[in-house]
């Protein structure tokens, strides 16, 4: 039998190169906890301590989203609408990262910044728990209930949008470019993980809870808030970067050759102000995967949202069973994520994008004859799941290495923030479409939307053909 050899974040970061001591100016003054001169040991700290944060926030995101939150709404008997609009926000708050990253890079601190923005976004969660008590005893009914969870979806991820760019900039510059993907790989397993082992014993806490579904969920959820602050706690123990002075030194050399009045005088590493703008729509090998990532993400969307509530609502299947094949789905995914990346390396993103692809476009109509039968209950939707878990590792790790393979080393970022704000928009405007057509009978109610979605990922492959990587 063939043996894998597993490295762990300690080892890893034990692994560290030296790190480059870099001193700021004299002005802009950093706060009392950012510091720019980087050690060894300070590194290795919050690499650690980001590894921890990605652990609990995995927790925070067990009664904030995805199944649990599902079966909560459908315990409320609400409609597909409502469905569709909880999975749209996500991806409609992308539009709202560059209003993010202009307000943080104004800011002193990365840490304070998270707090403002994250952490009041986590801390709404407990209204929701409030209301949860106020349904038990009777005060609140479904309908309120359903527009306060919604209205606490929106704004902690408007919140936690405004926060993203922030914490991605964070990171790169804590994390050496030399391990990157490596520390990235385990940061995002050891999340992963804490999924595969903590979702089912969620769903069978909130199943079996004495005083039923929606009490049970109340205790995941106060959990999770726990377990979600615990997670910007370890954001303390990372080094915090003072924007300013971050800009300060990157722009130093510029200036200094502005000074000089000659244009020979540019550092190697700096350039002239362009119009990016107009490099872009010049573009069109980037405009083309533009055009592929909406309609994919338009086709996905279409049905992605209703899968769990076709498991919840129309099979009537218990939520231990609906948790329990996500978390087979979640533990494929981990799995074969290291497969697909070797495979990328030797043939090529887009490949795997096309062939995979049309498996990921076949798999809704999979769905139209899964039943309660023991057959269906044991075997295919186990690998019906597995399936799913497994190809979109290939889709998502390809997606996302296409996009740095086709955007220019110039402005990268912005390239990066016109895709995810198209995907985002795509995808938000197919669930929109998805739960307005789920609520016609008459158009074959969800498994009509099943089948409308695998023929439209089938033509969202077409555009792909024509991007060069």
């Amino acid at each position: 039998m063939d043996s894998v050899q597993i490295e762990t974040a300690s080892s890893l970061i034990l692994e560290l190169p030296q790190i480059p001591q870099l001193q700021a100016p004299l002005t802009p003054t950093p706060s009392s906890k950012s510091s720019t001169r980087f050690t060894k040991n300070a590194i290795r700290t919050s690499l650690k301590a980001s590894t921890a944060d990605a652990v609990f926030a995995a927790v925070f995101s067990l009664a904030t989203g995805g199944i649990l939150l599902s079966n909560f709404l459908v315990e409320l008997d609400a409609s597909p609408v409502v469905f569709g609009m909880m999975s749209s926000i996500p991806m409609l708050v992308n539009l709202i990262q560059p209003l993010g990253a202009y307000l943080s890079e104004r800011s002193t601190s990365r840490f304070q910044y998270a707090l403002w923005t994250v952490g009041i976004g986590r801390l709404l969660w407990l209204i929701l728990l409030i209301g949860v008590v106020g349904f038990s005893w009777g005060w609140v009914y479904s309908l309120q209930l359903e527009i306060l969870t919604l209205s606490i979806v929106l704004a902690s991820h408007l919140l936690g949008g405004l926060g993203s760019a922030s914490w991605l900039s964070w990171l790169a510059v804590i994390v050496p470019r030399k391990l990157r993907g490596r520390y990235f790989g385990i940061r995002n397993s050891a999340a992963s993980l804490t999924n595969l082992l903590c979702v089912p014993l969620a769903g069978l806490l909130i199943s079996h809870w004495y005083g039923g579904t929606l009490q049970g969920y109340g205790v995941v959820l106060l959990v999770s808030i726990v377990f979600g602050m615990l997670s910007l706690g370890c954001q303390y123990f990372k080094l915090d970067i003072n924007p300013k002075v971050q800009n300060a030194i990157v722009e130093y050399p510029r200036q200094q050759a502005e000074n000089s009045n000659t244009a020979k005088s540019l550092p190697k590493t700096t350039s002239l102000p362009v119009n990016t703008t107009d490099s872009i729509w010049k573009n069109s090998n980037f405009l083309m995967f533009l055009f592929y990532s909406a309609l994919w993400m338009l086709a996905v969307n279409l049905s992605a949202p209703f899968f769990n509530l076709y498991m919840l609502d129309t099979l009537h299947l218990d939520v231990s069973w609906v948790t329990l094949y996500a978390s087979l789905q979640t533990g494929a995914n981990m799995l074969l994520m290291i497969f697909w990346g070797k495979l990328a390396d030797k043939i090529g993103n887009r490949l795997i994008l096309i062939f995979i692809g049309v498996l990921v476009a076949v798999t809704p109509f999979l769905w139209l004859g899964i039943d309660t039968n023991n057959f269906d209950l044991w075997f295919c939707l186990p690998l019906l799941h597995i399936l799913t878990g497994g190809t979109w590792a290939a889709i998502d790790l390809c997606n996302n290495n296409m996009q740095l393979e086709i955007a220019p080393i110039k402005n990268q970022s912005l390239y990066f923030a016109i895709a995810s704000a198209v995907a985002g928009f795509s995808g938000a405007l197919g669930t929109t479409i998805g739960s307005c057509i789920a609520q016609f009978a008459q158009h074959g109610g969800l498994l009509g939307i099943f089948a409308l979605s695998g023929m439209l990922r089938l033509v969202a492959l077409i555009p792909l053909v024509f991007v060069r990587e």
